[in-house]
């Protein structure tokens, strides 16, 4: 039934009998092969993963898996229904034909789609020398095999554990490392832990967190090489302010990176910073025109959000995934009155060093902070983010109580500061102070969101690589 549409019953016709392609065995590919059974949908449904698993889990392997709680092969994400699939697992899509309405894939198939949803996510940027990040015992977080192998490397009792970067995964593989009893080295070149992500007031106390359970953190430094002894067993990192650190394990957390380099020359807005799409989760071609027939959903999509300014928004959140998975099946199979734009709250939580920390909104647009309630220095508290007048985002720290009310102050575009005082307030909270984030035109480690223009062709930020 190829060139199914939405118009003179054609709608029906894609729901009984239409061929639907999902790219990317992950969370929101599974959702949105949900959504789309229960909303009807009978045709042929192909699911392409360039992993040999289906569809698992990925926050539990910097949390439970790392501290030999769970193990990587017990991640497999529950199923809320049967969706009698053709899954293609173990072959990554290599390319795809717009015209043809066709997927290519790594194994020289070629599979034809009537709707095609994209939500290939990301992967983790691996260390920038090849030859290096190849040493024994050098690491990445991002897959089930990850998690595996460096569950059992931190299972074996390394002497010294080395961790570049301090974003929330960073921050969360040095807390279960201190669980275990290992000595860890933290290096980030920002100038505190969650600072890209959470500002530099909120990276004051996680960096508090990190000595009080004995990191040795290193902040405004890189890395600048691994050394590997004569078997090819990494032992060394040089840092740029001079210094030596001898680690038999390396973990490299410097982020994430959009899987959309198959869809080179596509004729898809796609690129380093993901795929464009519309509130409504349909793609945008290279010159900026809404396709009908392609949809993104999860960590590779970028979007406008009517909340934020209609910025382009890329979420690494498992919330807005799920969300967004929903958003775009539902408009797959809907007539164009009946779609909905997808206008989910970012959303996220960490766990480290015993404490849980959750945020709501887009903290990065803050510009300035206000501790609401409890006390900074007892590390349980709430404080919102302001951008022009206007609350943006709010954090807690073990305080996840308030966290509704915020949401709800957020979607409302309530003022900032604050109009209300509340019964825990203490005294450091009474006026706003700037949120100190970095230098946006310096990326730093792991951001859960980045912030892209208001056009899907927009560039106004450019990344100068380092001397």
């Amino acid at each position: 039934m190829t060139g199914a549409g939405t118009h003179d019953g054609s709608l029906e016709r894609l729901k009984r009998e239409g061929r639907i392609v999902v790219v990317g065995a992950s969370l929101a590919g599974l959702r949105a092969a949900e959504t789309m059974r229960d909303k009807g949908f009978t045709g042929s449904l192909t699911m392409i993963g360039d992993e040999p698993y289906e569809p698992y889990d990925r926050p539990p392997l910097s949390k439970q898996v790392l501290l030999g709680n769970a193990v990587a092969d017990h991640t497999a994400l529950p199923r809320r229904r049967a969706i009698d699939a053709d899954w293609r697992l173990g072959v990554p899509a290599t390319g795809l034909d717009m015209g043809a309405r066709r997927v290519r894939l790594g194994n020289g198939d070629e599979v034809e789609y009537d709707r095609l949803l994209i939500a290939t996510g990301v992967r983790a940027r691996p260390w920038p020398n090849p030859e290096e990040g190849a040493l024994k015992g050098v690491f990445v977080l991002r897959t089930r095999d990850d998690g595996e192998g460096l569950q059992r490397a931190l299972a074996a009792g390394p002497r010294r554990v080395l961790v570049i970067g301090a974003g929330f995964t960073g921050s969360e593989i040095a807390s279960a490392c201190r669980e275990r009893g290992l000595d860890v080295t933290v290096a980030e070149r920002g100038d505190a832990p969650l600072v890209g992500a959470l500002g530099g007031v909120i990276g004051a106390v996680a960096a508090e967190m990190h000595h009080e359970n004995g990191v040795d953190l290193r902040t405004g430094v890189m890395v600048t090489s691994l050394e590997g002894d004569p078997s090819g067993r990494v032992r060394a990192a040089h840092l740029s302010d001079g210094s030596t650190v001898e680690a038999d394990v390396v973990v490299v957390s410097l982020g994430a990176q959009r899987n959309t380099e198959w869809l080179a020359g596509s004729g898809l807005g796609a690129g380093p910073r993901g795929i464009a799409c519309d509130a409504g989760c349909r793609a945008f071609d290279v010159r900026g025109i809404v396709t009908d027939d392609i949809y993104v959903a999860g960590d590779v999509a970028r979007s406008p959000h009517a909340l934020f300014g209609y910025q382009f928004l890329s979420l690494e959140h498992w919330g807005n995934a799920v969300a967004q998975a929903d958003t775009a099946a539902h408009n797959m199979l809907s007539e164009s009155a009946d779609r909905r734009p997808h206008l989910w709250v970012p959303a996220f939580w960490s766990s480290q060093f015993g404490v849980n920390i959750k945020s709501v909104g887009v903290p990065p647009m803050g510009t300035e902070i206000l501790v609401t309630q409890g006390s900074l220095a007892e590390r349980r508290f709430a404080a919102v983010y302001g951008y022009q007048g206007r609350m943006i985002a709010a954090v807690t720290f073990d305080n996840c109580r308030w966290l509704p009310f915020y949401e709800q102050q957020i979607e409302s575009t309530a003022p900032f500061p604050p109009p209300f005082s509340t019964v825990d307030r203490r005294p450091e909270g009474a006026k706003p102070q700037p949120a100190d984030f970095p230098d946006p035109s310096v990326p730093t480690h792991g951001p859960t969101i980045t912030l892209s223009g208001y056009s899907p062709a927009d560039r106004k930020m450019t990344f100068t690589p380092g001397r």
